[in-house]
């Protein structure tokens, strides 16, 4: 409940019961020295105002902080949209706006476990094993705050042979980077890992490689004698796919087919559906 403020004078103006009302209105708790005194009714009265004055002041400056807090809170939770730029299919380059912020390189030596690194003003900031995990650090950091600072004088790696900088807003092609993410997505649903040579089972084993050429999604499997390409409709079938083994029958076409039980018999028009889906490597 709000109460009307009193200035000294107006309260001097007052009778000493009427003091002892408007104290009691306010929900004044200050020891009156001298009750039979008016000017002790007024220092009490006063005192007390100033004191909710002084409170109402806090509670407004906390209130503020809180906002800014809150508008801190939603800016780190949803930054700016990020804009990658496909240099190569090992190199990325990761944009707020038209400020490179980081990089994604691949290190190809010899007995190197994590070959994906975040680069950042050409200093390595992070390794991982996959690209997605290089991507996940940037985006993860970049939204908190906590990935390092980008000398903007550093950027400009994709420019022109006639020196023109290069900017993230032209077209560019970012194709290969967002198989990576489909494919890598789909793993993950899985519970598989995505390396820079093929999909691996949580146990090591090496399933195969999915891929998309012009548009057309295609596995192979690591199983597979010949390498062969087989045709797949999305990341997801073709994910999927690799952990179907693929009916192997080249012993039942060494058989007699009036030899071949009725399973086997279905083995074989299944085996025929499957061959029908390769293509050309």
């Amino acid at each position: 409940m709000t109460h009307a403020t009193y200035s000294h004078q107006q309260l001097h103006l007052k009778s000493i019961a009427r003091l002892k009302q408007i104290y009691s209105e306010i929900g004044c708790t200050i020891k009156v020295q001298d009750k039979r005194c008016k000017d002790a009714w007024i220092s009490a009265i006063i005192s007390h105002q100033s004191a909710q004055l002084q409170k109402v002041g806090e509670q407004a400056t906390a209130q503020a902080e809180l906002d800014r807090h809150i508008a801190d809170q939603a800016q780190a939770v949803a930054p700016e949209e990020l804009t990658i730029v496909e240099i190569s299919f090992y190199d990325h380059e990761y944009y707020a706006g038209n400020q490179l912020i980081a990089a994604i390189t691949h290190d190809a030596d010899d007995f190197v476990t994590q070959r994906w690194v975040v680069m950042v003003n050409g200093a390595e900031a992070h390794r991982a094993a996959t690209p997605m995990q290089c991507h996940r650090y940037i985006c993860t950091h970049y939204k908190d705050g906590s990935l390092p600072m980008q000398e903007q004088e550093a950027r400009g790696q994709g420019a022109g042979s006639g020196g023109e900088e290069f900017s993230p807003l032209l077209p560019t092609s970012s194709t290969g980077n967002e198989i990576m993410v489909q494919i890598f997505n789909e793993c993950e649903q899985h519970g598989l890992e995505l390396l820079d040579d093929g999909i691996y089972t949580s146990d090591g084993e090496k399933l195969g490689e999915v891929g998309c050429t012009e548009g057309k999604w295609w596995i192979i499997r690591a199983s597979s004698e010949h390498q062969q390409k087989v045709a797949c409709e999305s990341a997801m079938e073709a994910v999927r796919s690799l952990l179907v083994n693929p009916v192997c029958c080249d012993e039942l076409l060494d058989k007699a087919f009036d030899e071949l039980t009725a399973d086997e018999w279905w083995k074989l028009l299944e085996s025929e559906a499957y061959n029908s889906e390769l293509i050309a490597a």
